[in-house]
C-alpha cells in the first residue's frame, strides 16, 4: 500500500515539472559503449557522435541515428538559417524586431521579452546564441518568415537539403513537441554546415558573458547574459557550440572545438545530467585528439599537369589545385599520402577562369581520404579562323624541317 501511494504522488509530480528547452531537470539514462578505431570509450547517453568538420569524417558514433528529441540544441538549425539570411543580405545586424505576442509567451530559457518590445537583430542573436533565449529565436523566426510557422518549413527543407533524413522540426526553440525529432548524426551535420559556412558564429559562440538592454514603456533595464556552455571555460580549444535539455531530451549538447587544425563535433544526445553531458563531450574531444591529425596537402595554385584545349587560341593549359586539401589520418610516425590526378580530355574553348579540369584523390594505405577540384588558372578564349590557319602552317613548317633534317647526310 505504501509503495503505491509513494508511486502515485511521484506521477502526479512528474506531471507538473515544468518543461525547459535549456537547462531542465532530467530523467536517468543508461550508459552506452562508443568504438572505433580499435579502442573503446564510455559515454554515458543515449547517443553520440564524433565528427570532423571539415572532412566530415566519423571518429566516433552510438545509436548516432536513433531518433531523439533535440531540446535547444535546435538552434543549431534556427542559427544556420538566420546566419544564411545575414549573408544573403535578407536581414542585417543592426535592424529592428518587434517581439510578437507569441514570442513572449515561450517559456524555459529566456530573455523575458514583452510584446512590441523592439530588440536589435543583433542582441536577439547573442541571447540565441549565448544564453539560448526562446523568445528571442521565436522573435527571429517570425522576422524572417513572417510566421513561426513558416520558419519551421525552412528549418526542414534546410534539413532535406542537407541530408538530415531523420529530422523533423516543429519549432524554432526546441521546446518539448510531439513529432519534433533529429538524430545525433543529423545534428552534426547541420553544426558542420554552420561553423564551416559561417565561421563568424563563434564570435558569439565563444563568448561567456555579456548583456543587453530591454527598452519598454517601463525605462530601460540591463539584462545578463551567461553562456550554457561551461565548455568553454573548462575545455581548451572549445569554440562552441549548443546546449539544451528538457524532462523529454534529458540533457543533449553540439560541442565543437579546434586544435591544431583539427575542427571537431561532438554531439551528446540523452545525458541524464548536464555534468555527465560535457565530461562526454569532453572524453571524445580526447579521443579525437589524441588519435587522429590533419596534414596538409599541395597548397592552392600548385601545378599538376595540362589539358589539352579544343579549338582555343591556345592548345595546352595548365591546370593546378583550387583548394587545399586538409586529409585527416591516423595518428602515426610515418603516415605517407599519396595522390592520384584525374584529368579531363576533349575541353573545348571558350574556357572560363577555374573552369573544373579533373581532380586529385588522396589515399592513405589504399583508403580514399579526401579530393579536391583541378581547374584551369587562366581563361581561354576561342580559336578565330586566323589562329587555327597560322596553328596548321606552323605545324606544316615543323613538319617539313624535321623531314629536311631527316633526309640531310651525315657529317663526316
Amino acid at each position: 500500500m505504501l509503495k503505491t501511494i509513494r508511486l502515485t504522488f511521484l506521477l502526479l509530480f512528474l506531471a507538473v515539472v515544468p518543461v525547459y528547452a535549456a537547462e531542465a531537470p532530467a530523467q536517468s539514462t543508461q550508459a552506452s559503449q562508443s568504438t572505433k578505431s580499435g579502442q573503446s570509450i564510455n559515454i554515458n547517453a543515449k547517443s553520440c557522435l564524433l565528427m570532423e568538420a571539415n572532412t566530415g569524417k566519423i571518429l566516433l558514433e552510438e545509436n548516432s541515428h536513433q531518433q531523439l528529441p533535440p531540446a535547444s540544441v535546435t538552434k543549431v538549425m534556427t542559427m544556420l538559417l538566420i546566419y544564411e539570411a545575414l549573408d544573403q543580405e535578407r536581414i542585417k545586424w543592426d535592424q529592428m524586431v518587434t517581439t510578437s505576442a507569441h514570442a513572449a509567451s515561450m517559456g524555459g530559457s529566456q530573455i523575458f521579452l514583452e510584446p512590441e518590445e523592439q530588440q536589435s537583430v543583433k542582441d536577439l542573436v547573442k541571447s540565441i546564441v549565448i544564453a539560448s533565449a526562446n523568445d528571442a529565436a521565436v522573435a527571429m523566426a517570425e522576422f524572417i518568415a513572417g510566421s513561426e510557422d513558416a520558419f519551421v518549413e525552412m528549418m526542414n527543407s534546410k534539413a532535406q537539403e542537407l541530408g538530415m533524413k531523420n529530422t523533423h522540426f516543429k519549432n524554432s526553440c526546441g521546446l518539448d513537441a510531439e513529432g519534433h525529432l533529429t538524430t545525433a548524426y543529423d545534428i552534426a551535420l547541420m553544426s558542420q554546415e554552420l561553423i564551416t559556412k559561417y565561421p563568424k558564429v563563434f564570435d558569439l559562440t565563444k563568448v561567456r558573458l555579456d548583456k543587453i538592454i530591454h527598452r519598454t514603456s517601463k525605462g530601460e533595464e540591463e539584462f545578463g547574459l551567461t553562456n550554457t556552455n561551461r565548455l568553454i571555460r573548462n575545455y581548451p580549444g572549445t569554440t562552441g557550440l549548443k546546449t539544451g535539455s528538457t524532462g523529454k531530451a534529458l540533457y543533449c549538447i553540439s560541442a565543437t572545438a579546434e586544435r591544431d587544425n583539427m575542427s571537431l563535433i561532438a554531439v551528446v544526445m540523452g545525458a541524464p545530467d548536464p555534468t555527465t553531458r560535457f565530461e562526454s563531450a569532453m572524453k571524445m574531444f580526447d579521443y579525437g585528439y589524441a588519435n587522429y591529425a590533419i596534414m596538409a596537402q599541395e597548397p592552392s595554385g600548385t601545378h599538376m599537369g595540362d589539358v589539352t584545349i579544343y579549338k582555343g587560341k591556345q592548345e595546352i593549359a595548365p591546370v593546378v589545385i583550387q583548394k587545399q586539401q586538409h586529409v585527416l589520418v591516423p595518428k602515426g610516425k610515418n603516415i605517407t599520402i599519396e595522390n592520384q590526378v584525374k584529368l579531363m580530355e576533349d575541353i573545348t574553348a571558350p574556357v572560363a577562369k577555374d573552369t573544373k579540369a579533373g581532380e586529385i584523390i588522396y589515399n592513405h594505405e589504399g583508403t580514399e581520404v579526401g579530393r579536391g577540384d583541378l581547374v584551369i588558372k587562366d581563361e581561354i578564349e576561342k580559336a578565330e579562323v586566323h589562329d587555327i590557319m597560322r596553328r596548321v602552317f606552323s605545324r606544316w613548317l615543323s613538319k617539313n624541317e624535321l623531314r629536311d633534317q631527316r633526309q640531310q647526310p651525315p657529317e663526316d
